[in-house]
C-alpha cells in the first residue's frame, strides 16, 4: 500500500491490530494509545505538516509502538522507539515485525531522562505524571532538547502548566486539539469499568537555541 495514500481509517485499523501490553505498569502508566488517536497525530503530521516522510522520528516512551511502527508505516527515513521497560520494546519488536516495518524502526532500552540525540521530530504519549510526579515535565523538557519539532498528548487539566514550560524552554505551539480518553479497567485502585478523561494533543515548533541546550546533531546514544 503507498505511504502516500494511506488513508486515516485504514491507519488505524493496522495499528489496532498490534498487540498491548501484557502486563502493564500503574507506576510507569501503561495506557496504550488509542487507535483512533494515534491515526489522527500521524495523519495531520504526515499529511498536513509535513513532519514525517523523510523525516527521523523518535517516540519518547513508545510502549508498545504505535506511534513509532505508524511514522514507519507513513514513510519515516528512520525511527527510533525508547522506552524503560524491556517488556514492552520485546512487544513492540513483534509488531513492528508484524506490521512489515521491523527494517525502518530501532529500539533502544533506556531512561528518556538521560537520552542524547536528535531528531526532525518527536511523537510521544508520555506518561501524565499520577504514577511517578513529575514524569510529564520530564518527557516534554526532553522532547524540547532534542527535537525540531513536537506531538505530544498531556491532560487538558495541565494546559496552562504545559504552555509555561513550553515557553520557557523556547517552543511555539502551533496547534492543540482535545480528545476524549476511555481507558478499560485495568489496575486494582480502578473503581469503574472504564474511566473518561481529556487530553490535548499539542504540535509544538522549537526555534534555533544553544547547542549546549539542543544537543549534537546524532544519533541516540543510551
Amino acid at each position: 500500500m503507498s505511504e502516500s495514500i494511506l488513508k486515516h481509517r485504514e491507519l488505524e485499523m493496522l495499528l489496532d491490530r498490534l498487540r498491548p501490553h501484557p502486563s502493564p505498569s500503574r507506576f510507569l502508566e501503561q495506557y496504550t494509545i488509542p487507535a483512533d488517536l494515534a491515526a489522527r497525530i500521524l495523519s495531520l503530521a504526515t499529511y498536513v505538516y509535513d513532519d514525517i516522510l523523510g523525516k527521523t522520528v523518535f517516540d519518547l516512551g513508545c510502549g508498545t509502538g504505535r506511534l513509532a511502527i505508524g511514522a514507519s508505516i507513513l514513510g519515516a527515513n528512520y525511527t527510533v522507539g525508547f522506552d524503560i521497560d524491556k517488556v514492552a520494546l520485546k512487544v513492540a519488536k513483534l509488531n513492528a515485525v508484524e506490521a512489515g516495518v521491523s527494517d525502518k524502526v530501532d529500539w533502544v532500552l533506556c531512561d528518556v531522562a538521560k537520552l542524547e540525540g536528535h531528531c526532525d521530530t518527536v511523537i510521544q504519549n508520555p506518561p501524565f505524571g499520577t504514577g511517578f510526579r513529575g514524569a510529564d515535565s520530564i518527557f516534554l523538557r526532553k522532547a524540547l532538547e532534542i527535537g525540531r519539532t513536537i506531538y505530544t498528548i498531556h491532560k487538558s487539566e495541565t494546559d496552562e502548566f504545559i504552555r509555561r514550560l513550553v515557553e520557557k524552554y523556547g517552543g511555539s505551539i502551533s496547534i492543540v486539539f482535545q480528545y476524549s480518553i476511555s481507558i478499560p479497567r485495568m489496575f486494582e485502585f480502578h473503581r469503574k469499568k472504564s474511566h473518561v478523561f481529556k487530553v490535548n494533543v499539542y504540535r509544538i515548533e522549537v526555534g534555533s537555541l544553544d547547542r549546549k541546550v539542543r544537543g549534537e546533531n546524532r544519533r541516540p546514544r543510551r
